[in-house]
């Protein structure tokens, strides 16, 4: 090699360089103290499921950073309603939204959507405000928001005093991953109209597999149809369509309306709408599918949903009672509003105190194997992604993977683990089944599956096939032991417990 050349010995790989240290969370109680934290922290990011933000920090290697910790606000999590419209605060989650009925009734698409978004465990914790500023076009969420013709609240400290703006959902994206928030402002509200009499609307998506798939494409619609007879199709007043993976940013189509509005919702006007989409959008090439293949099957896909919509059936593939592996309440104990590593945090482990320092700087993973002072090895990393679902803990209440929740906002909490399974009677009705149905196999997979099955089991104490798959649609088996696993799901129910 010449002097010239540059070296790289010694040069790391991408997964072996530092990620980006978070050295302190700031955990306040309403958004006004959000805000402070915001202006008075350079450089602080917000977070509040962190299942976007905690990724990317361990992707990146940068400065160490300071958190604003959303998740401990008053009202962060509140839905409420207006004749006209359902307004999610700024944490309100995913599965909020799927296990909210008025969802299914006044906005199909969001809900359709929230559902096809990760696992269970990852919608517990993922706010439909994070996947909005993450701004991401494979983002589920934003293509139903767009079809709804929903509005972001964005509010900001002005002379000490809470300012808003608001923010229609097609205008806050300008670019890839790239939105006109700035950094001193949140997201503390999203005003959600309700499909009104003569108005249908569904959102689809295409993934590579059935759970935990970034979309290859996603669209949603929402159509305004005039009162017909029963022999006559449905004539179009109106109609809104955004599309998803096929842009730099979720995209809108004027295009789709041009085709059907002032006719009737036939054969012919379906097509039309649908080679209109197809000849519009400019996908990429990237490891999900080929350019050419988005097009192909956008065009099928919207074809499809048309033909749904027309025979008013956009909810037919709706799961019922689909599980939500917990419901998030609020941690036992108030939570500090300022932690560093130095800082010791208290938290109810497995029904005792436990407690430890390196919070901040920790996933809650890394802290219960490494910093607790009630260790608890059978929580186990197998992807750091929140793609496995071998680290599922449950967290005041609902099941959710350690791996991408920060130590710090589990202050105060209540966590369960596979040791905590067991009590003084014997082990959990699920881990005397997977003995006995040897689901079993390498054990690496099987805490986490463990946790899930037993919040599964409590939640639907009698799981059908449907609701077993969608709640452990979170774990992977390398050893491809499902059907094992399953059973043990199906033996434990039939346990008194």
């Amino acid at each position: 090699m010449s002097s010239s050349e540059p070296t790289t010995v010694g040069a790391l790989h991408e997964v072996q360089r530092p990620s980006t240290p978070v050295t302190r969370v700031l955990r306040p109680g309403t958004w006004a103290t959000a805000l402070a934290a915001l202006d008075d922290h350079p450089g602080a990011r917000p977070v509040a499921g962190g299942t976007d933000l905690l990724l990317d920090l361990a992707r990146s290697s940068g400065p160490p950073v300071t958190l604003v910790d959303l998740s401990a606000i008053a009202g962060a999590r509140d839905i409420t309603e207006t004749s006209d419209e359902l307004v999610l605060a700024g944490g309100v989650t995913h599965n909020q939204v799927v296990a909210d009925p008025r969802f299914r009734r006044d906005a199909l698409p969001l809900a359709q959507a929230c559902l096809e978004i990760g696992s269970p465990q990852l919608r517990n914790r993922a706010t439909i405000a994070g996947n909005l500023a993450t701004a991401s076009p494979a983002n589920d969420s934003i293509s139903a928001l767009m079809a709804l013709d929903a509005t972001i609240v964005l509010s900001r400290l002005v002379g000490g005093e809470v300012t808003t703006r608001d923010v229609a959902v097609g205008d806050f994206f300008t670019g890839f991953r790239a939105t006109v928030r700035d950094r001193f402002e949140l997201i503390t509200a999203i005003r959600v109209p309700k499909l009104r009499a003569g108005r249908r609307g569904m959102w689809v998506k295409l993934g590579l597999r059935r759970a935990q798939a970034i979309s290859v494409v996603h669209a949603a619609m929402v159509l305004d149809l005039a009162p017909v007879d029963d022999d006559s199709a449905p004539v179009v007043r109106a109609a809104r369509l955004a599309v998803g993976s096929v842009a730099a940013t979720v995209v809108s189509v004027p295009a789709f309306a041009d085709a059907l509005v002032g006719g009737p919702l036939d054969a012919d006007r379906i097509a039309a709408a649908a080679d209109a989409v197809a000849e519009l959008i400019t996908p990429i090439d990237d490891v999900r599918a080929t350019a050419d293949y988005r097009i192909a099957v956008t065009r099928t896909m919207i074809g499809r949903a048309l033909r749904t919509l027309a025979a008013d059936a956009a909810d037919a593939q709706w799961p019922a009672d689909p599980p939500m592996l917990g419901s998030r309440r609020l941690p036992s104990a108030p939570p500090r509003a300022d932690i560093d590593d130095a800082d010791v945090i208290e938290v109810t482990l497995n029904g005792s105190p436990a407690s430890g320092s390196g919070a901040a700087g920790s996933t809650l993973l890394d802290w219960l194997r490494e910093h607790a002072s009630t260790a608890c090895a059978g929580v186990k990393e197998g992807c750091a992604e929140g793609e496995c679902g071998a680290c599922t803990v449950q967290l005041d209440g609902a099941a959710v993977m350690s791996c991408l929740v920060s130590a710090a906002q589990a202050d105060g909490g209540e966590i369960v683990t596979v040791e905590g399974l067991a009590d003084a009677d014997g082990l959990h009705p699920l881990q005397d089944a997977f003995i006995d149905d040897f689901a079993v196999q390498c054990g690496f997979c099987i805490p986490g599956f463990l946790v899930a099955g037993a919040a599964l089991l409590e939640e639907c104490p009698a799981p059908t096939d449907a609701q077993i798959s969608l709640g452990l649609s979170g774990n992977l088996c390398r050893c491809t032991g499902y059907y094992p696993i399953a059973q043990a799901i199906r033996t434990a129910s039939d346990e008194p417990t």
